[in-house]
């Protein structure tokens, strides 16, 4: 099984201008599946199973130089966008019907005049908070792990899960992929960036598949291994109105990108006294074709 768009490329020896060095959190190379669960488990389970790798690498500055180095979401697995919500205020968010009835329809209108496709379905939403507690299910910490939310085996489930079987069927015949919004909120982000990664620097054998422990239910994720290929950015001070498309799933296989790793890292050139990060992000089923 292969990753067309997932090519390795040489490591960077150096930090370029706009780059910063940075450590980032992989998994270790093991025998043992991963897990890890969103609330806490039994007494005695670890949160999170597996040994971390902590690596140094160089992250760069993903404003500079995007359209020559080919940072679109077909091509590096992300993009950089503009776009300004009507929910501009961090306490707007906090409004779950206002989400819902406002921000849901704006970010389906940027993702459909984007990537051009026929259908988005938001299925989800998460809003993160450098300060909150792990587990808590209205506010999340940040995730400070490599990872990317689907696996190539419960992306297809996720069609499954939010259509009918008829129409998941016909939508499961064409190109359709998992896309996630990733948005600053209220003000920007001073500490706990969010780092994405080149997907043609990533090859198959650095993806880890992981169990995601919900109360109802098991998700299956990838986790990554450290590959000294892998070609790492972040929006220094990114603001609200620069939010990033993730790929977190695509089922094209004829060099499109299909994925990406992203997480969260302790950004070195932050303040002490910096402001905690605070961001909202939105997971899509977005469908081309005629089903």
């Amino acid at each position: 099984m292969s990753i067309e768009t997932l090519e390795r490329s040489p490591s960077a020896t150096a930090a370029p201008a706009g780059g910063i060095r940075a450590t980032l959190n992989y998994l270790k190379k093991s025998s043992e599946r991963p897990r890890t669960y969103t609330y806490d488990p039994p007494p005695g389970v670890p949160r999170y199973s597996g040994e971390v790798d902590a690596r140094q690498v160089i992250v760069r500055d993903a404003r500079l130089g995007a359209a020559a180095a080919g940072l679109t979401l077909d091509q590096a697995g992300f993009q950089l966008l503009s776009h300004t919500s009507a929910l501009s205020r961090a306490e707007d968010y906090a409004d779950e019907e206002r989400v819902r009835s406002v921000y849901y329809g704006e970010a389906a209108e940027l993702l459909r005049r984007t990537t051009g496709a026929e259908k988005v379905l938001i299925f989800d939403h998460t809003l993160r908070d450098s300060t909150a507690s792990p587990g808590r299910a209205a506010l999340r910490e940040p995730v400070r792990r490599v990872h990317d939310d689907q696996t190539f085996h419960s992306a297809p489930n996720r069609v499954r899960k939010h259509l009918s079987p008829e129409e998941a069927e016909l939508r499961l015949k064409q190109r359709f992929a998992i896309i996630n919004l990733w948005r600053p909120v209220g003000a920007p982000v001073e500490r706990d960036p969010l780092a994405f990664c080149d997907a043609r620097s990533i090859a198959f054998e650095d993806l880890v598949p992981s169990d995601l422990v919900y109360p109802d239910w098991v998700g299956e994720t990838y986790a990554f291994n450290y590959n000294p290929a892998h070609r790492w950015y972040h929006v220094p001070r990114q603001r609200p109105d620069e939010p990033v498309l993730l790929k977190i799933y695509d089922s094209r296989t004829d060099g499109t990108a299909r994925l990406t790793a992203h997480t969260s890292f302790e950004d070195p050139t932050s303040a002490a006294d910096a402001a905690p990060r605070r961001s909202i992000e939105l997971r899509a089923l977005v469908f081309w074709g005629g089903a």
